[in-house]
């Protein structure tokens, strides 16, 4: 393993059998940041495309929990909402996304939005405060959920 430009680098090179393809197996994770790139060449696998798409379906689908968790810190504007998402996730989403769901949340009575000069800002209301405390009370619940989801059953 080395490190170049705030990035450690793994290298694995090895050849199988006569029957099996050369693989290539290249990690890449940022030495400061949860980063991290694996790419695995064996014939069919491309484990670093499936990943980036995980991580994006997850971001987006629990856009809306990220919004109210984020809200907590204080109020934030639609462009702070794509800011801080491309920032903390490395993912930059739509202003159409992200402007549908602030409108949704505030429609459900979550976020209450005002207008701040020329932008509308966004704070939790008391609905919202309860819903998001809720959410993260339930981390353990929702970890072991998915964990159960994820977990791959053998074959009797």
């Amino acid at each position: 393993m080395f490190k170049l430009l705030g990035f450690c680098f793994n290298f694995e090179f090895g050849i199988r059998t006569k029957f099996k393809y050369l693989y290539l197996t290249i990690n890449v994770k940022t030495c400061m940041n949860m980063t991290a790139l694996t790419i695995i060449l064996a014939g069919e696998k491309l484990e670093a495309k499936t990943l980036k798409k995980m991580h994006e379906r997850i971001i987006k689908n629990f856009m809306d929990v990220i919004i109210l968790a984020e809200l907590r810190n204080g109020s934030i504007s639609g462009y702070d909402v794509i800011s801080f998402i491309h920032n903390k996730f490395h993912l930059l989403v739509s202003s159409g996304t992200v402007y549908s769901l602030l409108y949704s949340l505030e429609r459900n009575g979550l976020i209450e939005g005002t207008w701040n000069e020329r932008k509308r800002v966004y704070k939790l209301t008391e609905r919202g405060k309860k819903t998001i405390e809720t959410i993260l009370n339930a981390n353990d619940k929702i970890q072991n959920f998915i964990t159960a989801l994820l977990k791959v059953q053998s074959a009797p």
